[in-house]
């Protein structure tokens, strides 16, 4: 997109030293073979071994965030009816890194990319189970470590409509007319009117590059928690709409519990705006799959309005 982007790193975490730190900190893995298997937004992420997933911040924000994935990860085990990263080993900055990182068992599976309306559907009581339990973690506790509230503020949708619009200014050389027109009327027509605050445990970034599917396309991990946040549900229950096809819907809810038009409003409102940074991403990166799985979501959540 451009020269500085969101998503750029303040520094970069090569394969040697991401050994060499590990290998100082915990000399019980040093034998083992590292190699990285992706990065995003903050951390950058390496496989040592077969079993062992290290993410290290190459932002600077990310630092707080790690602390706080540290601290209240391990809290949220009796909650979790899904695999997620708890963390196992717990890395110190020094003077040759100056942020922590945090070692987790791999998880099995690969991103939801290019799945059926059926497999999707069929992840619904999963999913509906998943946030449930999620949503229920006690706030005291989570406020006890230091937890932050609505970080990005989501729920203002006149704030969160402007900075579509410039996203989709950025997008319009590289997509269709058609799909600028889908998300440009979506956008003319969006009801901008305050959403009143909620004070539910979230996840925060929930997304196809935060989630996990085995062989036959059902949810079976949920990753990257360093957004975690006391804020609005609607943040977490866009996957009704970025994830889930129109028809599935009712299901979710029913199982999930009730949600009221307004949180519906601003869940449809989120499944939107995450594809389309992602999208301008992946378009900076050359990411010809994550970007038609971008354009994809973006076309399901707009769906059955």
């Amino acid at each position: 997109m451009g020269s500085s982007n969101l998503w750029d790193a303040e520094w970069e975490v090569s394969g040697e030293l991401a050994g060499k730190l590990i290998a100082a900190q915990f000399p019980q893995l040093a034998h083992l073979t590292i190699q990285q298997v992706g990065y995003g937004w903050d951390n950058t992420v390496y496989l040592v071994g077969d079993e062992i997933v290290f993410r290290f911040p190459r932002r600077k924000v990310a630092i707080d965030l790690l602390h706080m994935e540290g601290k209240l990860l391990p809290q949220l085990e009796t909650y979790m009816p899904l695999p997620y990263s708890k963390p196992l080993y717990f890395g110190e900055a020094s003077l040759e890194y100056p942020a922590p990182f945090l070692g987790y068992p791999y998880l099995t599976g690969k991103f939801p990319i290019g799945l059926t309306d059926e497999q999707r559907t069929g992840s619904v009581p999963i999913l509906a189970q998943f946030l449930k339990r999620l949503h229920a973690f006690p706030i005291d506790i989570a406020n006890e470590n230091g937890i932050q509230h609505d970080h990005r503020n989501l729920t203002d949708l006149a704030s969160r409509k402007e900075k579509m619009l410039s996203f989709l200014s950025d997008l319009s050389a590289h997509i269709s007319e058609e799909d600028h027109l889908a998300i440009a009327n979506y956008l003319d027509q969006l009801n901008i009117e305050p959403v009143q605050p909620r004070h539910i445990f979230l996840h925060g970034d929930l997304h196809f590059k935060n989630m996990l599917v085995n062989e036959q396309g059902i949810v079976s991990g949920i990753i990257d928690w360093g957004d975690m946040n006391i804020g609005h549900p609607a943040c977490d229950l866009n996957v009704v709409y970025s994830f889930l096809p129109p028809d599935a819907r009712a299901s979710f809810f029913a199982a999930y519990g009730n949600v009221d038009e307004e949180t519906k409003r601003l869940a449809r409102l989120i499944a939107v705006y995450i594809p389309m940074l992602i999208w301008m991403q992946a378009i900076d990166d050359k990411d010809a799959e994550v970007a038609e799985e971008a354009k994809t979501i973006i076309a399901r959540a707009l769906a059955d309005r």
